[in-house]
């Protein structure tokens, strides 16, 4: 008898690493639940995809997931990989990011993953069967930066809650598994608009040097989705595709942290 196919929901599934994602989830034969906000660019990938259901899906709305995954179960009748890739962008000085910014980074970043948690986890429970969460962070979940502060809080905040969330599913024996994403630089719309306000010339300085260094050393979205796949295949809770771009700024904050040191950015001078 054939394996029945595996059934991913995807959310930021228009752009970037989430259509990433759903390319290579479509190649490797899976049948989709695609979320994202930009209702035309989702209906675009989905239409070009097969076997893939668009839902629009403001992430930061707990009603408009919960609907996301009624939709998914409707459609499949099991999901067995959930996919928590919705992020957006923000930079400048702390102080003044305008505080619209700072909230819509902390409902998307945060709130998105959190509201995939409370629609999806309960349903994957009442299955009782496997199924995994992949919640996405960034290597920026890992060593803050300056002029990047909602986005650094956020990814932290997001590597914390995916280990929580696996010690919380561990407890209860459950079948559910769980994935820390931890991208490097990819080659994706995150940094179309990461502005808000005025903006100063540091900052500006500083997005046109991340910019350049994701044209030069990025990864493109597809072969970074086929290594995030294989490490699900394996079934690795940290899936970290450019180790080169997290272990050595992951060595040197070991160290300042073991050393009381003061933290230091030389990469900005």
């Amino acid at each position: 008898m054939s394996e029945a196919p595996t059934n991913a929901v995807i959310t930021g599934a228009a752009s970037g690493i989430g259509l990433g994602l759903a390319r290579e989830a479509a190649r490797r034969g899976m049948r989709l639940v695609l979320a994202d906000r930009d209702a035309d660019a989702l209906a675009a990938a989905a239409d070009a995809l097969p076997d893939a259901l668009a839902v629009p899906t403001d992430v930061t709305d707990p009603a408009a997931v919960e609907r996301l995954a009624a939709a998914a179960y409707d459609r499949f009748g099991q999901v067995d990989l959930l996919f928590n890739n919705a992020g957006i962008m923000a930079t400048g000085f702390s102080w003044e990011i305008d505080p619209a910014r700072w909230d819509a980074s902390l409902k998307v970043n945060v709130g998105g993953v959190l509201n995939g948690i409370r629609a999806f986890v309960p349903r994957m429970l009442r299955a009782a069967r496997p199924a995994r969460i992949i919640n996405t962070a960034s290597v920026g979940g890992f060593n803050p930066s300056p002029l990047m502060a909602p986005y650094s809080a956020t990814k932290f905040a997001v590597v914390a809650l995916t280990e929580a969330l696996k010690g919380e599913l561990d407890m209860l024996g459950a079948p559910v598994a769980v994935s820390l994403l931890a991208p490097g630089p990819v080659r994706s719309a995150i940094f179309d608009d990461p502005f808000g306000g005025t903006v100063h010339p540091a900052t500006e300085r500083f997005v046109a040097g991340l910019r350049g260094m994701i044209d030069q050393y990025g990864m493109d979205p597809e072969p970074f989705a086929a290594a995030v796949f294989d490490a699900i295949a394996r079934g690795d809770y940290w899936i970290v595709p450019q180790p080169e771009a997290l272990d050595p700024m992951l060595e040197r904050r070991q160290a300042m942290i073991a050393a009381r040191a003061q933290p230091s950015f030389d990469f900005l001078s």
